[in-house]
């Protein structure tokens, strides 16, 4: 199993920034790709970002330029830099991993993003 914990959320306000990370631990061998999903209230979950181990990344259009996904193959550590944050942007946001050769999804337990007006 492969157990993601995630850190960083909070409350800010709009055109602020936060710095969410997620590490990475237990069976991490064979871990490709990493990224962060976000579920507002009423809302379904949505894909804000992903990184591959190779560091090819992925943005949903409402967030490109303005967040930045890296990861630290070496921390096994994944981290989304948020700024000019809106309201639209508070969510809860879910650390997600995948392994090589594999559909199965792995995920962290949220953070807490909150951005008032």
């Amino acid at each position: 199993q492969v157990q993601l914990v995630e850190s960083g959320g909070g409350l800010e306000q709009a055109g602020g920034s936060l710095r969410l990370s997620c590490a990475a631990s237990g069976s991490i061998f064979r871990l490709n790709a990493m990224g962060w999903y976000r579920q507002a209230p009423g809302k379904q979950r949505e894909l804000v970002a992903s990184i591959t181990r190779g560091g090819s990344t992925s943005y949903a259009d409402s967030v490109k330029g303005r967040f930045t996904i890296s990861r630290d193959n070496a921390k096994n550590t994944v981290y989304l830099q948020m700024n000019s944050l809106k309201p639209e942007d508070t969510a809860v946001y879910y650390c997600n991993a995948q392994k090589y050769y594999s559909d199965y999804n792995y995920w962290g337990r949220g953070t807490q993003v909150t951005v008032s007006s």
